[in-house]
């Protein structure tokens, strides 16, 4: 199953997403690094943030999705290209960032401790995960698709709390590994506005799979009917609608 990204609909919360990203680059004391790599990049808008705060650096940007780097600013200072995750090779890069990711990498908790192992000495790897997979936005998700109506359509397809480590878990690897770790967990009280907007936060994400896996017709009923468990789960308010979101973070460097 081949799961494409909508930049489109993902930039529609943009100012909400990129917080994070921000809020983890505030902890790297990196001062003049030479080289800096955003592993999953997509559309590089954040990307260029690193190039500015780092003028004498190269910068990279690298994401396996066609329809993200299409909207890449061209002339930031950064050259952006395809690549994963799992291929990227950390050795002699001096900062490592990577913002919502490797949520999407089964077993990245060894990709993680590979990419430590290949920083220089002085080096930094920063990233951040989603850790609301036992929300109502993802577990109202599965179990949806756990019915008698999407079961066999929809078997396999969605992962839970299992797709990212606990904090204690990324810190045991990062210093494991010999690295000065700062791990840490935020939980961001997002107000959304517009109709549905957490069914539209998550179509832009954690619904992307079951749509890949239903034809267009499949696809709209059930999205009718996790939209209507939203509304319930978020309840709109006349200021807007709230929507809880932790995030795990990860700092380190090693010495």
């Amino acid at each position: 199953m081949t799961v494409q990204w909508d930049a489109q609909q993902y930039a529609r919360f943009s100012g909400s997403r990129g917080r994070p990203f921000h809020d983890l680059l505030a902890r790297v004391a990196a001062e003049a690094p030479g080289e800096v790599v955003d592993v999953g990049c997509g559309s590089g808008e954040l990307t260029a943030t690193l190039a500015r705060r780092w003028p004498g650096a190269r910068v990279r940007g690298l994401d396996p999705s066609p329809q993200m780097l299409a909207r890449a600013p061209r002339g930031a200072g950064v050259t952006f290209s395809p690549g994963t995750a799992e291929d990227f090779d950390a050795t002699g890069v001096d900062v490592v960032v990577s913002n919502a990711v490797l949520q999407w990498v089964p077993g990245h908790r060894e990709l993680v401790a590979r990419w430590a192992r290949q920083l220089p000495a002085g080096g930094w790897l920063a990233f951040q995960v989603p850790s609301n997979f036992d929300a109502p936005s993802h577990r109202l998700m599965r179990e949806l698709a756990g019915t008698a109506r999407w079961r066999e359509r929809l078997d396999g397809v969605l992962r839970g709390a299992e797709s990212v480590e606990p904090p204690a878990g990324y810190l045991e690897v990062l210093a494991g590994a010999g690295l000065e770790a700062d791990v840490w967990q935020t939980e961001y009280l997002h107000v959304l506005t517009g109709e549905d907007p957490v069914l539209e936060w998550v179509r832009g994400t954690g619904l992307r799979p079951v749509l890949a896996a239903l034809p267009e017709d499949a696809a709209r009923e059930f999205t009718a009917q996790y939209a209507g468990l939203l509304r319930q789960a978020y309840p709109a308010r006349p200021w807007g609608t709230a929507f809880p979101f932790l995030r795990t973070f990860a700092v380190a460097r090693k010495p």
